[in-house]
């Protein structure tokens, strides 16, 4: 079983399953070589998270549930009982990947279900890769419709800002944030995009701009530094960006330097909006229950194998920020857009059929 990344909408898919095996794009070559790696386990995948070669919360729920039927397809176990502790230890190791993007637990948590609905060996791998496959085929059809109710709230002519990557790559194929940009353009309207680099990773210049640039539409790339300048020149209209989990109250977790966007796009009057789908929701947690990620001090102190920090001094670098409800205009998700007031508005959303 095998999703068809030949026929992707724009000819990038970031991860497929293949013959018992996963296939991605290694994020990190980006945007010099654009190359396809081999997950043969789920400890290739946990890996493949970890290092940022996927990334991107629609893209690692993914991840996470095929690398949990990886986990099924090479058990050797022969009864129901040791292949379900063989997927709830592979579970444990995948979730601790990445603390703050709520998909990847909820795509392991489907997996995890699915399988446990069957009694034979068997039926558990193949309804467990089954599950898998039929996430990443829904993620664009998901992807689609969320893109087709962010386009209504673009104009012709429009500058859009966007900030990290919540594109193609952040998903199986379409995208958030740039599935909206690829519905407006799809729609006819012109549009041009402004992409921020997105220190210290660079995802806004190695693959927002890459992906830009692939699919031929108009983007400049500007440094984080400039977001206030363009927006006091009146030189944005929208900004539209993704996220890694979304509380029922409407705060917004995503790529560290969103709240600083939100809050200049806020002081200028520029609608600043969340495209997400429904999966990236967290419904149950608080702010106080949300870890944040720090990565290395190595992204800080190093462009590259070049130094560009002291050594000894020390680095503080948080994945993440959270963007208060009240900086957001709307959540772009595949069933509408929402508006404040967010927790009513957000329990009515999923409440509806």
């Amino acid at each position: 079983m095998a999703i068809d990344h030949n026929s992707s909408p724009n000819g990038l898919t970031t991860i497929f399953w293949d013959n018992d095996s996963v296939k991605l794009i290694d994020q990190t070559k980006l945007p010099e070589k654009l190359q396809t790696i081999t997950c043969f386990t789920y400890l290739d995948v946990a890996e493949s998270i970890k290092r940022l070669a996927i990334r991107g919360a629609p893209a690692i729920g993914v991840a996470a549930a095929m690398g949990l039927a990886l986990c099924a397809v090479k058990s050797t176990s022969s009864t129901k009982a040791k292949i379900m502790d063989e997927l709830k230890s592979a579970y444990k190791i995948l979730l601790k990947t990445r603390p703050t993007a709520i998909n990847l637990k909820w795509g392991l948590d489907v997996v995890l279900e699915e399988a446990e609905k069957y009694e034979s060996v068997e039926d558990i791998k193949k309804f467990a890769v089954a599950c898998a496959v039929r996430m990443s085929q829904e993620d664009i059809a998901i992807n689609r419709k969320l893109g087709r109710f962010g386009s209504d709230l673009i104009k012709d002519g429009d500058v859009v800002m966007t900030h990290c990557n919540a594109g193609a790559l952040a998903t199986v194929s379409y995208g958030t944030a740039l599935g909206v940009i690829r519905s407006v353009k799809e729609s006819g309207k012109k549009i041009s995009v402004i992409a921020t680099e997105t220190r210290p990773v660079m995802q806004g210049s190695r693959l927002t701009a890459f992906e830009l640039v692939h699919d031929e539409i108009d983007v400049s790339l500007v440094p984080d530094t400039a977001v206030g300048y363009l927006m006091a020149n009146k030189m944005i209209d929208k900004v539209i960006v993704g996220a890694d989990r979304i509380l029922k109250s409407g705060h917004v977790y995503n790529k560290i330097g969103t709240y600083q966007v939100a809050l200049l796009s806020k002081s200028h009057g520029i609608p600043f909006y969340v495209a997400a789908p429904l999966s990236t929701f967290d419904l149950c947690s608080e702010t106080s229950d949300i870890t944040i990620e720090e990565r290395s001090v190595e992204e800080v102190t190093k462009i590259g194998d070049k130094r560009i920090a002291p050594a000894g001094v020390r680095i503080f670098n948080p994945a993440f920020d959270l963007t208060p409800p009240e900086l957001i205009a709307g959540i772009i998700t595949e069933k509408g857009v929402i508006v404040p007031p967010y927790e009513k508005n957000v329990k009515a959303l999923f409440n509806s059929p």
